[in-house]
């Protein structure tokens, strides 16, 4: 079966009474095929929301943190029990709102379709809801219409249709009625047919209906961004497995040690349980999800305030911090989507003109140099700026306009010249609209003298002719600004009579003077260049992908450096591959031109089947399902739709695509200190853990309670771990490759130091509490003083773990609120081995300057020992580098 754009209007109209579209469908077939396939609307299955609450708690970390409660419950201790409930129930809370949201993406699209559409039906033009449209109706459009659903265009007068939101094309696309040639044809260049949800600019026309509901184009991406699934953010995906290895490891060892201590017999098999549940409970490290979340928060939190930065789910800010390319649109993400200006040809000159965009901010230079004024030139800018029916705009402080993009460039080159106060000489008399059979405009105007002149702008070929110069100089320009991916404007006028009242077609073949030609870009943001190259030194590749032409996309590609060579692909040519060569294409090429929604979406996907950890930045109806798919989705938060902002994971609020490099640094921080977290937490819980173990093996009495352990792991998470939240980003962050996908959140050297970080501390406070005992003390105090060796221990080797550097250089102040954290713990240790009803509660007691002087000296023993680790392996980094550049 053909498609569509390949069918002729002749076939076409064989389905009606004297094959005359106006007579349309009868109402009978109409309400037959309706019953046949349905209603014209988008519909959605939507997950109940206890589903969606439920399985929030289908989590790793989660399961080890019910169980943490549990077992506390068992134990009767029901306060903390609540606490570790309460942290279950908050990220719950957190997971089920973000995955709510997301639905809203889908509403958005339905509101972008229109409510009523124009029909013939029997032979008359009548009004009907839009969801009663069906395959085969004769739709009639007009200036103003939003298009009701796929229609294939069968008659046209001056129709020109808005599409950016769907094809990525600036200006609005002309339409003809006139059949294509059978071959495949890209959606930007499917002159011959309008899409549901865009918008009729110019003139009217009349197509018959093709696709309605999930079969239209914007049905379609409705239906992709509710099957497209989410990738779990690479730190979840090293959590999770975290959370396994360390579940099975404290589980397996637990298992262990009581089939020891049964075969052993030392304990009664209360007394074993009880310790061996102590020992699970003192492993499991139950503050790493409040500890994640905060961090995360605060990172959200931190970039709303000073980032320009909107981030919708918790697991996108690490994320940032690990993408190793960015997929990005090119309309209004790397250019500005506002047409622009940029070189004026004259007979003899040739006019350069800065500044980018609809403000009227730039000068007009020759060689460099500003020009004192030509007539000539203003002969051209008057043309342009007169030949015109579009509106330039200032709301707010930000320049806009009302009408086409390449009519507004004209009247800002107007206004960087004279100026945004200047009235201009001419009044007008008459006006000659844009036609797409002519493909230009002409205003006729006069001047206070009474002299009339008529302005015309248009198409190179069509005033070419009508000038009758020499073609093959003004030719060549053409093609030279072509080839540069501009649009080329050809400027003329003519002198006319002043009894002249009206234009005519006829008037202007009579003879024209043709002054210039104009080259129009939609230009490069300037803030794009640089933040490329900080992306190119943080290891970062940058993919374009659009739907505008291949040239146009080339060209910017190579303005902006996106890399040394610019390879560019169609997305004709994409669907022509294989998926294994859709997966090399997706690495070997820069630029994606041409590109579909399905194309945007498959490009994604082939790029993480590269372990590709993948940013999308959007600001279309068309970027949706990409932005949903995508490992985080980047939405432009003042051009952006409203679709693409709900697809994506987080939102520009400034529309610069600059903010990403300062993003992707800030997600590396929160990543780097999440990890910091986590190899800070598990060596002392790890610790608290062989404790119990080494005391189960050497057959002797427990020295900690169940309730001090849960005191060092909590009352420690929710104080001295929150350090990280404030710690700063280490040096060259931006010079270091982005985390792989699938790699370990932990290296060699970071197991080793993990394992020999907690047995030291287990070691050390075993060694302290039995030195007590012999001297006579009893194990009240014994225990009191293990639990403040451990807990001083975490303060001290805070100071290792929180950078590469040397703790005891310019880098121990750099985070000043952690020294007000250590404070707190501090006072709150103090708490607990001195209140009264704190030692009750928690079996402590007073302690002496001799047993605080060892518990210091403890803790002052292993940051000395990690730093002389780490003082080892600054040696072995700089002996590597002198043997590879030497």
């Amino acid at each position: 079966m053909q498609e569509d754009h390949y069918q002729s209007i002749e076939q076409l109209r064989e389905d009606y009474p004297n094959k005359d579209f106006e007579q349309g469908l009868t109402n009978s077939e109409a309400q037959r095929r309706l019953a046949e396939n349905g209603p014209n609307k988008l519909e959605t299955k939507k997950v109940s929301k206890w589903r969606l609450f439920i399985r929030q708690f289908h989590n790793m970390i989660i399961y080890i943190l019910l169980v943490a409660a549990l077992l506390t419950i068992l134990m009767g201790h029901y306060s903390d029990a609540i606490i570790i409930g309460l942290v279950v129930v908050i990220n719950a809370l957190i997971g089920y709102y973000q995955e709510a949201n997301a639905s809203d993406a889908l509403e958005k699209i339905r509101e972008m379709l229109a409510v009523e559409a124009t029909v013939y039906r029997e032979g008359q033009r009548i009004d009907i809801p839009t969801e009663d449209l069906v395959v085969g109706d004769v739709v009639f459009l007009e200036a103003g219409d939003k298009v009701p659903a796929d229609l294939r265009i069968v008659d046209s007068d001056n129709l020109r249709i808005q599409e950016a939101s769907l094809t990525g094309e600036a200006d609005s696309i002309e339409k003809i009625a006139e059949d294509l040639p059978e071959k495949a044809v890209p959606l930007a260049e499917q002159i011959n047919r309008s899409f549901a949800s865009t918008s009729v600019t110019n003139g009217s026309g009349v197509g018959v209906v093709t696709a309605t509901a999930e079969q239209t184009q914007i049905g379609q991406i409705s239906a992709e961004v509710v099957q497209v699934k989410k990738r779990k953010s690479p730190l979840m995906q090293q959590i999770d497995g975290l959370g396994k290895g360390v579940s099975y490891v404290v589980i397996g060892a637990a298992v262990l040690l009581f089939g020891l201590g049964l075969l052993l017999e030392t304990y009664s098999l209360s007394v074993l349980s009880l310790a061996i549940v102590t020992m699970i409970v003192g492993s499991i490290p139950e503050g790493l999800p409040a500890t994640t979340s905060v961090i995360l928060a605060m990172g959200v939190s931190d970039m709303a305030k000073n980032k320009h930065t909107i981030v919708k789910s918790l697991p996108a800010v690490e994320t940032l911090g690990s993408v190793d390319v960015i997929a990005t649109d090119k309309t209004g993400t790397l250019t500005k989507n506002e047409m622009t200006v940029k070189d004026i040809f004259l007979a003899d000159h040739h006019y350069e003109v800065s500044g980018n965009g609809y403000e009227p901010r730039g000068e007009i230079l020759e060689k460099g140099q500003e020009i004192a004024g030509s007539e000539k030139l203003e002969l051209f800018l008057e043309a342009g700026f007169q030949a015109n029916d579009t509106l330039l705009t200032k709301e707010d402080g930000r320049w806009g306009i009302n009408g086409e993009p390449t009519d507004g460039s004209f009247l800002t080159l107007y206004r960087k010249y004279y100026g945004e106060e200047h009235e201009s000489p001419y009044e007008e008399v008459d006006m000659l609209p844009f036609d797409s059979d002519y493909r230009y405009m002409a205003k006729l105007v006069k001047d206070a003298t009474g002299k009339q002149l008529i302005f015309i702008k248009g198409s190179p070929d069509k005033l070419f002719p009508m000038a009758k110069v020499a073609e093959k100089k003004w030719t060549q320009t053409v093609r030279k600004l072509s080839a540069a991916g501009k649009r080329v404007v050809a400027v003329g006028y003519k002198e006319v009579s002043s009894e002249l009242t009206e234009i005519s077609h006829e008037i202007l073949f009579e003879g024209i003077e043709l002054v210039g030609l104009a080259g129009i870009i939609d230009p490069p943001r300037e803030e794009v260049i640089e933040s490329l190259k900080d992306m190119r030194k943080a290891g970062v590749e940058v993919k374009m992908i659009t739907g505008d032409h291949p040239l146009t996309a080339k060209t910017i590609g190579e303005k902006l450096s996106l890399a040394p060579e610019i390879r560019v692909i169609t997305g004709q040519e994409w669907d022509q591959l294989s998926q294994s060569e859709k997966k090399k294409a997706a690495i070997s090429h820069q630029v994606f031109a041409r590109t579909t929604p399905r194309n945007k979406l498959e490009i994604i996907e082939a790029l993480q089947a590269n372990d590709k950890v993948t940013a999308m930045t959007g600001d279309g109806v068309n970027d949706a399902p990409a932005l949903k798919r995508a490992d985080i989705g980047v939405a432009m938060g003042i051009e952006g739709t409203d679709v693409a902002k709900d697809s994506a994971d987080m939102i520009l609020t400034n529309d610069h695509f600059a903010t990403m490099s300062i993003a992707i640094r800030e997600g590396r921080r929160i990543y780097d200190n999440i990890k910091k977290s986590i190899l800070f937490l598990l060596p002392t819980s790890f610790a608290e853990g062989l404790i119990i173990a080494f005391t189960i093996l050497m057959q002797q009495d427990m020295p900690l309670q169940a309730t001090q352990l849960l005191w060092i792991n909590m009352v420690s998470a929710i104080t001295i771990q929150f350090a990280f939240i404030f710690e700063p980003a280490e040096e060259k962050i931006m010079e270091q490759a982005p985390q792989k996908t699938g790699s370990r959140l932990m290296n060699k050297h970071d197991i080793f130091q993990m394992a020999y970080v907690s047995i030291l501390i287990a070691l050390i406070s075993l060694i302290a509490h039995d030195w007590l005992l012999n001297q006579g003390l009893d194990k009240t105090t014994a225990s009191t003083m293990m639990v403040n060796i451990i807990v001083i221990s975490k303060i001290f080797y805070l100071f290792n773990i929180r950078t590469t550097k040397f703790a005891l250089s310019k880098e121990f102040f750099s985070n000043k609120p952690a020294f007000l954290i250590i404070g707190i713990m501090v006072m709150l240790q103090l708490l607990l081995t001195y209140v009264p009803f704190m030692q009750q509660a928690f079996h402590t007691e007073s302690m002496s300057f001799i047993e605080w002087g060892i518990t210091i000296l403890a803790g002052m023993l292993i940051l000395l020992i990690t730093e002389i680790d780490k003082w080892i392996r600054s040696k072995q980094r700089k002996t590597q580098m002198k043997e590879r550049y030497s």
